[in-house]
């Protein structure tokens, strides 16, 4: 997981193992990019991983994903590497239970070209691939978009970030929960996100504090926090004195 296809298919020898990870692992560690699909509430849908598939039909690990400097043009591409394929930047596309859904000109997804624009290879008329097929959230695809971005531009929306890790091409999994799609994962990035302006107004009423805020207020009393444990089991210990006192007199 570490490696992935850097290797060529030839297996690293002790000495190109440790110079590799020598080079890598920092650029991993600090420059990692978070991929996901997001619905226009701002919750994402899906979580990009190393599996994922681009509208390509690659890989998401099939696709440049260790910057030395990140770029400071938006969007980050994130170019597809295998040989030959025309795709410029990762795209995901969802799937219709195992199936690829259908553009408006009736063809699939993998039956249109890859290069920017996503013309059909099956028809003349087809503009770009286009589909109305609606995710679990609601929205139709076409008003999703695939977000690439960084650890500090993830955290400025209160968005899950995970820890650290040297694995490559991680995308936007940041935990089991990563796995769940965005209306059934219990985090920032799904169900929890930040209510905004285009949310129903019964969310705005009743908006509550979210995860991460609760994650920092608990990091920053994290001695506060102490305190109430040590008094919670103090006040455990006093009940239990209280009901074997009662249980002897009785």
């Amino acid at each position: 997981r570490i490696v992935g296809d850097d290797d060529g298919g030839k297996l690293f020898t002790p000495e190109e193992y440790e110079e590799y990870k020598r080079k890598v692992l920092p650029i991993r560690l600090q420059n990692r990019l978070y991929v996901s699909w997001r619905s226009p509430t701002g919750m994402d849908c899906k979580l990009v991983g190393p599996e994922t598939l681009c509208f390509c039909t690659h890989r998401y690990k099939q696709h440049k994903t260790d910057y030395e400097v990140i770029p400071k043009d938006r969007p980050i591409c994130v170019p597809c590497r295998v040989s030959r394929c025309q795709c410029q930047s990762y795209h995901y596309v969802p799937l219709n239970g195992t199936q690829p859904i259908r553009c408006r000109c009736k063809h699939f997804a993998d039956q249109h070209s890859a290069a920017p624009g996503f013309s059909c290879n099956s028809c003349s008329r087809c503009l770009g691939f286009h589909s109305c097929f609606t995710c679990a959230c609601g929205q139709p695809t076409y008003a999703h978009e695939t977000v690439v971005e960084t650890k500090q531009e993830r955290l400025a929306q209160g968005k899950p970030v995970g820890q650290d890790v040297p694995y490559a091409a991680m995308g936007g999994l940041t935990g089991f929960s990563s796995l769940a799609e965005g209306y059934m994962r219990l985090d920032d990035s799904g169900i929890e996100s930040l209510v905004t302006s285009m949310d129903h107004p019964f969310l705005k009423a009743f908006e509550g504090p979210s995860s991460s805020a609760q994650t920092i207020s608990q990091i920053a009393g994290g001695s506060s926090a102490t305190r109430q444990v040590s008094h919670g089991k103090h006040s455990e210990d006093d009940d239990m004195a209280y009901f074997e006192k009662r249980y002897q007199e009785r």
